[in-house]
């Protein structure tokens, strides 16, 4: 799980545009799911649901093919997040305004699809919304392999980590529910957060390896999923 030395998103995109098939992999392993996710919930509801497979793989053609999105990508002009929003974007506008032209849409999500096209601001920050869980998901992934290596104690804290963040369970209930003593699991939350916030640093220095604040890209992350 760990990142080869000197690896970062640009260094990917640079291999996957001039044909790299093991390149290729890694950014479709990499940003899939999160496009699905904004297509998803940009869709949620209407009928063009049931083409978000296909919108994915448009998304993938235009950034692969030759003379694509990857080849002309610039690291100098900006994050990866926002270049992969606009393609996300068009995508998206074209499945809508395709829809449209053939009739094959309700026509009340003719109106709406005119509200999301016009509701830029909004939209950014869904799209940054399923970037940040992306990001989140990621760095789990990477604590889990890290916290697997210290045996029962390391999964304790996987489970941990996972009942205070996603459950917000106070840590006197898990200790009781546990058999432990409070302050063994204060501990063990305090190794838990530095192992799962050093994955997350190391996540966010490989898609943004720009940055020269990884602590306050972090809290950025965070604040995304709200």
């Amino acid at each position: 799980m760990s990142t080869p030395p000197g690896e970062t998103c640009w260094t990917v995109i640079r291999a996957a545009a001039i044909g790299d098939s093991a390149a290729r992999s890694a950014f479709a392993d990499k940003y899939e799911a999160m496009i699905r996710g904004y297509l998803e919930i940009r869709w949620r509801g209407r009928l063009l649901a049931s083409e978000t497979g296909d919108a994915v793989q448009e998304v993938f053609v235009e950034c692969l093919k030759p003379g694509g999105v990857l080849e002309r990508a610039d690291a100098g002009q900006g994050e990866l997040r926002g270049l992969l929003r606009r393609v996300v974007q068009n995508v998206a506008r074209r499945y809508e305004e395709r829809a449209i032209k053939r009739g094959r849409i309700r026509p009340a999500d003719t109106v709406w699809f005119a509200e999301v096209q016009g509701d830029e601001p909004g939209q950014a920050t869904v799209f940054d919304r399923c970037w940040a869980h992306s990001i989140i998901e990621e760095a789990t992934k990477r604590f889990r392999v890290l916290a697997a290596q210290d045996g029962e104690a390391g999964q304790r804290r996987v489970e941990l980590l996972e009942r205070r963040f996603g459950d917000d369970e106070p840590i006197r209930k898990i200790a009781a529910a546990w058999g432990l003593p409070a302050q063994d699991l204060h501990n063990a939350y305090k190794k838990a957060r530095k192992e799962f916030y050093r994955c997350l640093r190391e996540v966010i220095a490989f898609h943004r390896p720009d940055t020269t604040d990884l602590s306050g890209e972090c809290r950025k992350v965070l604040e995304m999923i709200g």
